[in-house]
């Protein structure tokens, strides 16, 4: 797996918006923070302004907007400034051939999975972690500095998770994939999927029903990526929609936990990643050593 060179100030990062559009103005605390507080040179997509439909502006716009950026062998970082929609529609008609020659992070969640699935997929390490657009919605700051200090190659301390009642456990260790659940299962069969064979996987997801839930898990369970997973990491399950006329009965983790029962890999449940504050930042595609006991899960990344 290449590990992008880290970040110092002074170095050129890029922000797009390779997704759904958004008021521009919502920008600006995280491009200042950026620019400001990290001392980094911003480069700004015309994504950032850009509307057609629901999406920062055409397909070919914004697969231009990261082309560029992902070409540029003097961009460190780009940085997805939301998720949304839109990701999936690009991914196949990137060339990541100067992106591969000259590492670089990419940031972002959600909707982004599926690009960070596709460097995965061609062993560029990438973070699973909160976007400058949502820099202004982490009022202790933890979120952005936790991405920072990943950024700037000053690893973080391990990942202490509270216990859960549904925790298996045990020990795993692996390279972590994952991210959003909805892109994952879209992207089973396609140029995104992944390898999930002895890896450590970590979903997360918003705006759901309880009844899609599951049957993504099903899926997932189906289509053999379960089967062989050293170890599971469940996020944050963000306003998942109940059906009032017929209740589904059971909680998101319960639901998780149902579709996983015959497998005895270790489980850690509520790792604070993903559509709520904190949003711990996940690096995909490096080793990773996770533990489960009565007093909940730790998880460290080795660099």
């Amino acid at each position: 797996m290449n590990i992008p060179p880290f970040l110092k100030p002074g170095d050129t990062v890029g922000v797009v918006a390779p997704a759904s559009h958004f008021a521009y103005n919502d920008l600006a605390p995280g491009l200042s923070t950026l620019r400001n507080q990290w001392h980094l040179n911003v480069i700004e997509g015309e994504s950032l302004r850009a509307i057609d439909g629901p999406f920062a502006g055409s397909d070919e716009l914004r697969r231009q907007d990261l082309q560029s950026l992902f070409d540029d062998p003097t961009v460190r970082a780009v940085l997805a400034a939301r998720g949304g929609y839109g990701c999936y529609r690009i991914a196949d008609y990137l060339d990541l051939t100067g992106l591969i020659r000259h590492p670089k992070w990419l940031v972002g969640f959600s909707d982004v999975t599926v690009l960070l699935s596709l460097l995965v997929r061609n062993e560029v390490a990438c973070l699973h972690g909160i976007m400058p657009r949502g820099f202004a919605k982490d009022p202790a700051g933890e979120s952005v500095e936790n991405l920072r200090q990943w950024l700037f190659g000053e690893q973080p301390a391990p990942y202490h998770i509270l216990p859960h009642e549904l925790n298996r456990l045990g020990e795993a260790t692996g390279i972590m994939v994952g991210g959003n659940l909805t892109l994952l299962v879209n992207s089973i069969d396609t140029p995104t999927d992944l390898d999930y064979r002895g890896k450590i996987l970590f979903i997360e997801e918003i705006d759901e029903t309880l009844f899609s839930l599951d049957r993504m898990m099903r899926h997932l369970k189906r289509s053999g990526r379960l089967a062989s997973l050293a170890g599971l990491v469940v996020g944050q399950f963000t306003d998942m929609i109940t059906s009032l006329s017929l209740p589904f009965g059971k909680t998101p983790y319960e639901i998780i936990a149902d579709a996983i029962a015959d497998y005895d890999f270790p489980v850690c449940f509520g790792l604070p990643s993903g559509h709520d504050t904190p949003n711990w930042t996940i690096p995909m595609g490096l080793p990773a050593r996770l533990s489960v006991d009565e007093g909940g899960g730790i998880l460290i990344f080795v660099l």
